[in-house]
């Protein structure tokens, strides 16, 4: 690096520190206020990151790198994008205000280029190993024609090591020999609520060791190895190196006589550790002292480019948090901001004339020479790095079904067609499980598709000529990514494979199954998959209390209302697998569509924006209902809801089901139908798309629309008023009892509520009053009360 490209990182430090905490103090102080609520920042958060993200940034990223800045970081990230013209200053402006850039880097709310949403501390991180597993897949099968590799790179706060997903990836990407990712560590030892525990890290650095990274200390600047070279210099580095973090934090605050006493103190007259002291004053012996490896942007920028390979690194970069500003190392500098005077005082200090406190250049002495070297910086060469990829045809799905199947296996029964075949969208698929891939009905599909690896890896079993119904032959085109027992790690890969397309400009459709139970294990990394638009399909099986023998601690009871409530999740629940068919069919095209669009009006969905897709699925096997290809079904099973047995204009009496208890209430139908002449059945595949349109078209109709009628509304439209409806799941009553608002009728759940227990299918539906006799009786008897 030569001379002038470090003054021109000094520079760009330098106005990203301020820049970054203007737009935080003028959105708290300065911008009008219409509450009393504080708006935040973390200005001390994004000083202790200035320098990294400065050599990140401007010297050592390329094009084809990714990162995922620590969320506490982002006005540091958004300064970085304001700098290169990609971010305007009215969006600056309104930091954290509607309209305005987010409070915490967001690929789908930001309009500069994020590459993966933080906020959940913890999953930004974790994410970037997964990513680079993705990037391999698509590599290994050819599709990125020779284009070189990126990093995946994130940036770590060190309160964050407190996650455990992190180590559950950790393993994960040892297992998958992982590659191309680097971890750069914040550490200025100060969390939310108070100082890092001494020695911490020394622990943590053996558990990446263990898993096969290189750690690298970054722990003294320029100024610091300067002064450790000079006479004295040794003792000076001894002290620094043995001083506890919160007494560093402490003196960082107090400033640089502070530093002087204590220092002396500690040292005593030594000669040349005296006059090493006495040869600075006290903002030079501050400075210094500051001069932490983490925040020198010229040691950051040596360390970067010292990296040669493509084994996993992680940085661990010391840091002071709030470095450069007076709030420097407070222990409660986490949520707190510089008040006004001390602002004013610090803009004094920076050299920040009045009225140009957004001008990008406004301290640079050669403004035309920087923006020079801003404009030859490679990771910004290319322009905006979001990709795409056209979509992919989805083949007919057709299955004939025997005469008893359960939605598991004909799961299992429709991948193994597609596998057979030689479709793109089969070629694009790929599939993963937490170590459940034979009990999630995936089997077929992997002895068709292989696993995948970088390197193969035989089967010792089929070597040995051993029997046996898995084929784990590991090759460089497997299709399926076999992952340990770690929700959050399965739905971190989905989330990572379904942006593909964006990240590295090939389209996977991403399919992952998992014990439905457990979809709450890995929930907030659902959320966060969703909330960063990836598309992927997630099947929940087996699910509810028809697992049966597997007892409670296997049975799920609310994960109908986790698809109902997720956004960007569309849910299903399919009770045959003629349904299950047709969603998934309709799934594959959903999963790819990213348009805007007006909602359906048939609907009231907005289904052209597409998004990811769960399906929750059972182990029991059904008697099917033979071949039904009317379009009225079809279109039923994807909009949510079909008339199974049509109602008459005299009905009194509707069964709505979804899921594995089809049986029973067809059954109780034909039981209610001994006395009442006029009973109605509504299978219900999606609660979740049935809600989502209800309530959609009453926001249309509050906003003027009088004709907006949603799907389920359409479906009750001729039912008469004393209509009683009568609903059964395998899961929450809540899932379907919003059914009694459509048109203001009577409603009775039959449901789960609480944990479930061993013993058969039947056991348990008497007990949780889900079995035909029960349902019918619960019907029969609330008609004679009311006579």
């Amino acid at each position: 690096m030569t001379r002038a490209d470090q003054t021109h990182l000094k520079t760009i430090e330098r106005r990203l520190l301020w820049l970054s905490h203007w737009m935080i103090h003028h959105a708290n102080y300065i911008r009008p206020k219409v509450d009393g609520i504080k708006i935040g920042g973390h200005q001390a958060s994004s000083a202790s990151m200035v320098s990294i993200l400065t050599a990140l940034y401007f010297s050592a990223l390329r094009p084809q790198d990714r990162v995922a800045v620590k969320p506490h970081a982002s006005p540091v990230f958004h300064a970085i994008q304001y700098l290169m013209g990609n971010l305007d200053r009215a969006r600056m402006e309104n930091f954290r205000g509607f309209g305005g850039v987010q409070s915490y880097p967001s690929r789908t709310k930001d309009i500069d280029d994020v590459d993966f949403s933080t906020g959940s501390v913890g999953l930004g991180v974790a994410i970037t190993a997964f990513a680079s597993l993705v990037q391999d897949y698509i590599a290994a099968k050819g599709w990125g024609a020779g284009l070189p590799l990126g990093r995946m790179v994130a940036l770590v706060g060190d309160a964050e090591l407190d996650e455990g997903n992190i180590y559950e990836a950790l393993q994960e990407g040892w297992k998958n020999d992982l590659r191309n990712c680097w971890w750069i560590i914040d550490y200025n030892r100060q969390s939310l609520d108070g100082i890092v525990r001494e020695g911490l890290f020394a622990r943590v650095e053996k558990i990446f060791e263990a898993f096969g990274w290189d750690v690298v200390r970054v722990k003294h600047g320029t100024l610091q190895s300067a002064a450790f070279a000079e006479p004295g210099g040794a003792a000076l580095r001894d002290w620094i190196d043995a001083c506890p973090n919160q007494q560093y934090s402490a003196l960082t605050f107090m400033g640089g006589a502070v530093w002087r006493k204590r220092l002396m103190d500690d040292l005593g007259d030594q000669g040349e550790v005296t006059a090493l002291i006495e040869r600075r004053s006290d903002a030079e012996l501050a400075e210094l002292m500051e001069n932490l490896g983490g925040n020198c942007v010229e040691t950051m920028a040596e360390v970067f480019a010292a990296i040669d390979h493509d084994r996993p690194v992680c940085f661990l970069a010391y840091t002071i948090k709030g470095w450069g500003t007076p709030i420097a190392g407070h222990k409660d500098n986490h949520g707190g901001l510089m008040n006004k005077a001390q602002m004013a005082e610090w803009q004094r200090h920076m050299g920040v004339p009045t009225g140009q406190e957004w001008e990008k250049f406004a301290t640079v002495a050669d403004p035309g020479a920087l923006q020079a070297f801003l404009n030859k910086v490679p990771f910004f060469a290319g322009g905006p790095r979001r990709f795409g990829d056209a979509r992919l045809a989805v083949p007919d799905i057709a299955i004939s079904a025997e005469r008893e199947i359960s939605t598991q296996m004909g799961f299992g029964k429709i991948l193994d067609v597609l596998s057979k075949g030689d479709s793109d969208l089969a070629a694009r698929i790929v599939t993963t499980s937490p170590d459940v891939t034979g009990t999630t009905n995936l089997g077929p599909w992997v002895n068709r598709r292989k696993l995948f690896a970088r390197k193969p890896q035989a089967d010792a079993f089929i070597e040995h000529r051993i029997p046996s119904t898995a084929k784990w032959e590991f090759a460089p085109d497997g299709q399926h990514i076999e992952l340990g027992i770690a929700e959050m790690n399965l739905f971190l890969l989905l989330g990572a494979a379904g942006l593909s397309h964006s990240l590295f400009g090939k389209r996977l459709l991403p399919i992952g199954t998992v014990y439905d139970p457990f979809v709450a294990r890995g929930l907030d990394a659902l959320n966060y998959a969703c909330y960063q638009d990836a598309r992927f399909m997630i099947v929940g099986t087996p699910s509810g209390v028809t697992l049966s023998y597997e007892g409670g601690a296997h049975q799920s009871i609310s994960s109908p209302l986790i698809g109902m409530s997720q956004d960007g999740l569309a849910a299903f629940e399919p009770a045959f697998v003629d349904e299950l068919a047709v969603i998934m069919q309709w799934s594959f095209g959903y999963m790819q569509k990213d348009g805007e669009g007006d909602p359906d009006e048939r609907t009231w969905l907005r289904d052209e924006t597409g998004g990811s897709v769960y399906l929750r699925l059972s182990t029991n096997p059904l008697e099917q209902p033979g071949k039904r290809q009317d379009e009225a079904f079809r279109q039923g099973a994807i909009d949510g809801a079909y008339w199974l047995r049509q109602p008459g204009p005299n009905c009194n009496v509707v069964i709505a089901y979804q899921g594995a208890v089809a049986p029973e209430a067809i059954a109780a139908a034909g039981i209610i139908g001994e006395h009442r002449r006029d009973v109605g059945v509504l299978a219900i595949t999606s609660a979740d798309r049935l809600n989502a349109g209800w309530t959609a078209a009453q926001r249309a109709r509050a906003r003027g629309n009088p004709r907006a009628r949603s799907h389920i509304e359409t479906l009750f439209a001729d039912l008469p008023r004393n209509c009683l409806i009568v609903t059964a799941i395998d899961g929450h009553p809540a899932t379907l009892a919003w059914l009694g608002g459509v048109a203001g009728h009577r409603i009775v759940s039959h449901c789960v509520e609480h944990f479930g227990q061993t013993g058969t299918i039947g056991d348990l539906y008497r007990h949780f009053g889900l079995d035909r006799q029960s349902i019918a009786r619960s019907v029969l008897e609330l008609s004679a009360g009311r006579k």
